[in-house]
């Protein structure tokens, strides 16, 4: 399935309060800048979330930090890549910081994003504040399949390439707020088949906990009470693993967290940030 990203997308960018940066890794990356003289807050996203489907977080925190959203390779307007390990991924998230001259700054990662934070934070190769991970995949070698399916995954994505709308994304998603239903609907064409497939298969061949307990404090890992991706058995073997992070479980909420419970869920990531800060 090719990449496209619709005009309709594109003008969403007019009612975001962020500015567009380019960053050259080995590949072409975009994100969204949201200003400000605050900590700069590196948010990564998902395995199928470009960088303005996290809008709605990054415009609650602007008053504490400066939050800049990246479009991981192979997502929104960032350039498709030749691989699509966590390693790639890690490699852009420090061009990004080491390119714009961010000063210690902190770390976001939901999902996939925060399988990328827990690398870059324990790499020792950029200086960071601290990190928050939410809801980091914790599957891998020998730990059973990821729960989403890669053919669930392309499924959505064909839908998106044959020309999908909100009502058809509510049918997956019924709890997102209507925002950010169209935003999929209108931006999931934009991400690379091969890049999710890709990243799918690193759910299942790269393991996690080869890095997180090597990530440094301050760090915090935030879960869906509800996950079925982060698990009480997963959470209780972070927490051995890595016994100076903070654990926050989010209420009534999966492994979409600001997406199923967005109040709950984003007032305690202030409270966490607040903390790093």
């Amino acid at each position: 399935m090719a990449r496209a990203v619709l005009q309709s997308a594109l003008a969403d960018l007019a009612s975001v309060p962020a500015t567009s940066q380019w960053v050259r890794s080995d590949v072409r990356l975009h994100l969204l800048d949201y200003g400000g003289s605050g900590v700069p807050l590196v948010v990564l996203p998902g395995i199928t979330s470009p960088a303005i489907t996290m809008d709605f977080v990054a415009r609650e925190l602007t008053d504490l930090v400066r939050p800049l959203v990246l479009d991981v390779r192979g997502r929104g307007l960032s350039d498709s890549g030749s691989s699509y390990t966590l390693d790639d991924y890690a490699h852009d998230t420090i061009a990004v910081i080491t390119s714009l001259g961010l000063s210690r700054p902190l770390l976001l990662g939901h999902s996939m994003g925060a399988r990328i934070a827990s690398v870059v934070a324990s790499s020792g190769l950029v200086s960071l504040r601290g990190s928050v991970l939410v809801d980091p995949p914790m599957s891998g070698p020998g730990r059973g399949p990821y729960p989403t399916t890669l053919d669930a995954f392309l499924g959505q994505l064909a839908e998106a390439s044959r020309g999908t709308d909100a009502d058809e994304v509510a049918r997956s998603w019924p709890r997102w707020p209507r925002r950010e239903q169209e935003l999929r609907a209108r931006w999931l064409s934009s991400c690379d088949s091969s890049a999710i497939a890709a990243t799918h298969l690193g759910f299942e061949t790269e393991d996690f906990f080869s890095s997180w307990p090597k990530v440094p404090s301050p760090t915090a890992l935030l879960y869906g009470a509800d996950s079925p991706v982060v698990t009480a058995a997963g959470v209780a073997e972070a927490r051995a693993a890595n016994p100076s992070a903070s654990f926050v479980s989010i209420p009534d909420a999966g492994h979409m967290v600001f997406w199923d419970n967005p109040g709950p869920a984003l007032s305690l990531l202030r409270s966490v940030l607040s903390s790093l800060l």
